[in-house]
């Protein structure tokens, strides 16, 4: 049985190629979080090949057993962010089979109700929001099979945008991604507007707020405002670069100093791997006023190790 967070990749990851946060133009500016993973680029092979090995056999393959969608021949690009305004939205591009959108349309048939509603021509549908729906039950759609949990909070879903499924957490946001035809509008000029770091074969890009968080365990992140990561193929290795927004200049250069002073640390770790050792060696940090940065360059057999273990 595939848990919520599944089932809502189930409905996320099936359709579209559009929303690329290659740039900060294509973040909101009023977002808390953003999260963009691109499929397509990692499966194309280089480096970002050993990934798309791993994200397959330690996620993909159970989506495909459990709900009978092959993601990683349909989807292409993932995204998603949300917005203190507007609620969360996921966006999926890809190529949607036929059957595909039957799993997607008796996730919503699972509600009990299917009314479809318009906004600028396109269809959207209403999902989950019922408590009453406590039990698993076996939809079919087609020749799939599968179990649904209720999602539990309400979600509004379309596949009427070309090769794209859009999830919204507002009925509102839905309609402006419908009029807007699935693009998001992005600005840099609202104050506080998050940061977002870009290559030219981006992977994996995320940002967030540390208010996002209630309570954080480190002294550190609470004196955190921002952080925001990326991970792209460049050349044989994984770029991976991440950088924080303190809250204030010295903070900035004490994490550089700790963050400095650890990485010699362990580097002279007799037990420490050769290969990794010479990542450590490699990686380049740097403070200036109150933003940090630190970035290196990996092997993607190193990464897929470390998330193994």
């Amino acid at each position: 049985m595939m848990g919520k967070f599944k089932m809502l990749l189930v409905l996320a990851m099936l359709s579209l190629p559009a929303v690329a946060i290659a740039d900060a133009s294509s973040v909101p500016g009023g977002a808390n979080w953003y999260f963009y993973m691109d499929l397509e680029q990692m499966r194309s092979g280089g480096p970002g090949a050993p990934m798309f090995d791993w994200l397959r056999d330690e996620v993909l393959e159970d989506i495909k057993e459990d709900a009978g969608v092959d993601v990683e021949k349909e989807v292409d690009r993932v995204t998603s962010y949300s917005t203190s305004e507007d609620g969360s939205a996921l966006i999926i591009d890809g190529n949607l089979s036929q059957e595909t959108r039957d799993v997607i349309m008796a996730l919503i048939a699972s509600d009990g109700d299917i009314n479809p509603l318009k906004s600028g021509g396109k269809t959207y549908y209403h999902f989950g929001g019922d408590d009453s729906m406590d039990e698993d039950v076996v939809y079919e759609a087609g020749t799939v099979g599968f179990k649904v949990e209720s999602l539990g909070e309400e979600s509004w879903v379309s596949m009427d945008v070309k090769n794209k499924v859009i999830i919204t957490s507002t009925e509102g946001h839905m309609k402006a991604l419908l009029d807007n035809n699935g693009r998001v509008n992005g600005s840099r000029s609202v104050d506080g507007a998050l940061m977002v770091l870009t290559a030219e074969k981006t992977l994996v890009q995320a940002g967030m707020k540390s208010g996002m968080v209630e309570e954080w365990d480190s002294n550190i992140l609470r004196n955190t405002e921002q952080v925001a990561f990326l991970m792209s193929a460049a050349a044989n290795k994984l770029a991976i670069e991440a950088k924080l927004i303190t809250t204030e200049a010295e903070m900035a250069e004490s994490l550089a100093s700790v963050a400095r002073g650890l990485i010699s640390l362990m580097s002279f770790d007799d037990e420490m791997d050769a290969e990794m050792t010479a990542v450590l060696q490699g990686t380049r940090i740097e403070a200036k006023g109150n933003s940090l940065s630190l970035s290196l360059a990996v092997a993607p057999e190193l990464v897929v190790q470390t998330l193994g273990d």
